[in-house]
C-alpha cells in the first residue's frame, strides 16, 4: 500500500517540531487516502513511544553506524527503508541534517524535493507545497510532479495531530550501511546559547535589534523576558555586532520561530527577519521610526524609545503577578 512517510533522525525528541511533522504527515496521508508510516533512523525512545499514537506503522531502524553525527549513514538507511514502502511523499523536519538529506533522498528515490514548506495541499491528486520566496516577500506554490515528493517542513508551521484510538506497534528493521559510506565526521561541538529552552519551542520571545545600540540593553530584555516567562532573541544585526550569541539570531539565516507572542524591540523589520517570525501568532513592536517595516506586520505597535518602554513594562507586569 502506498504511504506518506515522516522521517526522523537519531536522538529525535517528541517536541513541538516533531509533533508538527507528525501532524503534517497525518493530514497529508488523509488527503491522499493512504497510510502514514513513521521511520526513525536510530535511537529515539521518547519519539517512538509517542509516534505510535499518530501513525499506521512505526519503524525504528537499527544499524551500528546510525548516529546524529553520520548523515550519510542516515541517508542510506532512510533510502533503504523508504524504497520498500511505496512512498507517495516523505516529510522531514527543519533541522540542519534533515535539510541536507531531503534533496539527496529525493534524488535516490527518483522523486523530487521541496524545502521550507509552510503548508502542503493536494490538488487533483498532486502534492503542492506552499513556501516563502525572495526573503519572505512573496509566496510560491510548487507542485511535485515526480513522486515521491521529499519535503522538509518549517518547524511549527503545522498543527499536531489528534491521538488515534488504536495505537500502532513499534517495528524494528535491521538495515545494512556500507562501511565506507560515512564521508564526514563531527569531531567537536560548541553550544553558543546557555538557555535551557530552545527558541523554536518558546511561547514568548523578547527580541532586540540594532536600535538598542549595544550589548548592555539586552540585559534589560532578559529581565523583561523573565517576568513574562519568555526567551531572549535578536536580529542578525545585533548578532553580527557581537552583542549576543549567534545562536539567538532569528530570521531567514537564523532560527524560524512560532511563539504565541513575539516582542520586537529596536528591530526595523527587514524581510529577512520577518521571514523568521512569519508563524508568530501575535507580534508587538517598539521602534522610534514610525515608518519601520515592522509596523506593517505587527498586531501592536508603539513608536517610542525602548528605554521608555522596557523598564515601566517590566515593573507593571511584576506588580500584576
Amino acid at each position: 500500500m502506498a504511504s506518506v512517510i515522516s522521517c526522523f533522525l537519531p536522538n529525535a525528541e517528541y517536541d513541538r517540531a516533531a509533533q508538527g511533522l507528525l501532524g503534517a504527515a497525518e493530514k497529508l496521508a488523509q488527503d491522499l487516502r493512504t497510510s502514514h508510516v513513521v521511520v526513525c533512523a536510530g535511537p529515539a525512545d521518547s519519539l517512538l513511544q509517542n509516534a505510535v499514537k499518530h501513525a499506521d506503522r512505526v519503524i525504528g531502524l537499527q544499524c551500528a553506524q546510525l548516529s546524529a553525527d553520520r548523515p550519510e549513514s542516515c541517508l542510506s538507511a532512510l533510502h533503504a527503508a523508504c524504497e520498500g514502502l511505496d512512498a507517495k511523499a516523505v516529510l522531514l523536519g527543519q533541522d540542519a541534517w534533515s535539510q541536507e538529506l531531503a534533496p539527496r533522498l529525493g534524488r535516490r528515490l527518483n522523486g523530487c524535493a521541496v524545502g521550507d514548506a509552510q503548508a502542503i495541499t493536494v490538488e487533483d491528486g498532486s502534492i503542492r507545497v506552499i513556501r516563502s520566496v525572495y526573503g519572505g516577500k512573496a509566496v510560491a506554490i510548487v507542485q511535485a510532479n515526480t513522486p515521491p515528493a521529499v519535503v522538509w517542513i518549517r518547524a511549527r508551521a503545522f498543527e499536531s495531530a489528534a491521538e488515534r484510538e488504536t495505537v500502532a506497534g513499534v517495528e524494528t528493521l535491521e538495515v545494512t550501511v556500507s562501511g565506507n559510506v560515512a564521508a564526514t565526521q563531527v569531531v567537536g561541538r560548541h553550544m553558543e546559547s546557555d538557555s535551557d529552552v530552545r527558541l523554536e519551542d518558546a511561547s514568548v520571545i523578547v527580541s532586540g535589534g540594532r536600535g538598542l545600540g549595544g550589548p548592555e540593553p539586552f540585559e534589560e530584555l532578559k529581565q523583561l523576558a523573565v517576568v513574562i516567562n519568555g526567551e531572549v532573541a535578536a536580529s542578525r544585526a545585533a548578532c553580527d555586532a557581537g552583542w549576543v550569541a549567534p545562536g539567538l539570531q532569528v530570521g531567514q539565516t537564523g532560527k524560524k520561530v512560532a511563539p504565541e507572542l513575539y516582542v520586537a524591540i529596536g528591530i526595523s523589520g527587514a524581510s529577512q527577519h520577518l521571514m523568521g517570525i512569519s508563524d508568530a501568532k501575535v507580534v508587538a513592536a517598539v521602534n522610534t521610526d514610525p515608518d519601520a517595516p515592522i509596523f506593517k506586520h505587527c498586531q501592536f505597535g508603539l513608536v517610542e524609545d525602548w528605554k521608555n518602554v522596557v523598564g515601566p513594562l517590566k515593573e507593571r507586569i511584576s506588580a500584576m503577578s
